[in-house]
């Protein structure tokens, strides 16, 4: 949150009502359809309405923040359809970077890999969610720094953030973090085995099982505030 000194405008202030603003939303204290006030922003953030205003146009291009005509700006709802074709394209980007990793993960980053399983199956057995969904984000954003896909890293860091409110009602649903577990497991195996094609098959089975439970999942609303787990 702000610290004592006013930022007042400019670039520097618009940076950090964006950061702000996109951590919330990340983390679930903002939550899609409610509003973002330009006094109350401004004055919590100790910077101009103009910088607030500024940061929610950002947000409005990486789709997080939507801009209603004589109301102002308001967090993005992410309607299930959408939220399908969404995970749709990370299925084929994250299935090259999938076996990309395969074929360029170092030694040491596999055996992070066989770490990084453990602590998973481990979080999964005790039934502990919230640790479950920090290793899951670290086991995504690994696969996708291994394969030294810079461009498509950045197109998934914005997927990834539309879709936050999907994925915490997903890992919510009876069963699903043990066959999120068996999946990544499934990705985490063909990497170690250098093999890139089993490697981008389970990455994509994986996503394509999240397309599945996004159609059946249930329509009722999750908690206003969160912290998420991916699916």
């Amino acid at each position: 949150m702000p610290g004592d000194t006013p930022l007042g405008s400019g670039e520097l202030a618009k940076k950090h009502v964006f950061d702000q603003l996109r951590q919330a939303i990340l983390r679930g204290d903002l939550v899609p359809g409610q509003p973002i006030p330009e006094p109350e922003f401004a004055e919590r953030f100790r910077v101009t309405r103009a910088s607030v205003r500024a940061a929610t146009i950002d947000l409005t291009a990486e789709g997080l923040v939507e801009r209603v005509r004589h109301r102002g700006a308001r967090v993005r709802v992410i309607s299930v359809h959408e939220a399908v074709a969404i995970t749709e394209c990370r299925m084929a980007l994250e299935g090259l970077c999938a076996a990309k990793a395969a074929l360029l993960a170092t030694d040491a980053q596999i055996d992070e890999l066989n770490d990084l399983s453990e602590e998973m199956a481990d979080a999964v057995a005790q039934g502990a969610l919230v640790s479950y969904s920090a290793l899951n984000r670290r086991l995504h954003a690994q696969l996708v720094a291994f394969s030294q896909q810079r461009p498509a890293a950045q197109v998934l860091e914005r997927l990834h953030a539309q879709l936050v409110r999907h994925h915490y009602q997903l890992a919510l649903q009876p069963g699903r973090p043990e066959q999120s577990l068996r999946e990544h497991l499934a990705v985490i195996d063909a990497v170690k085995a250098r093999d890139p094609h089993t490697a981008e098959a389970a990455a994509r089975a994986h996503l394509l099982s999240v397309v599945q439970t996004l159609r059946n999942q249930p329509t009722s609303p999750a908690p206003a505030a969160f912290h998420h787990p991916l699916a």
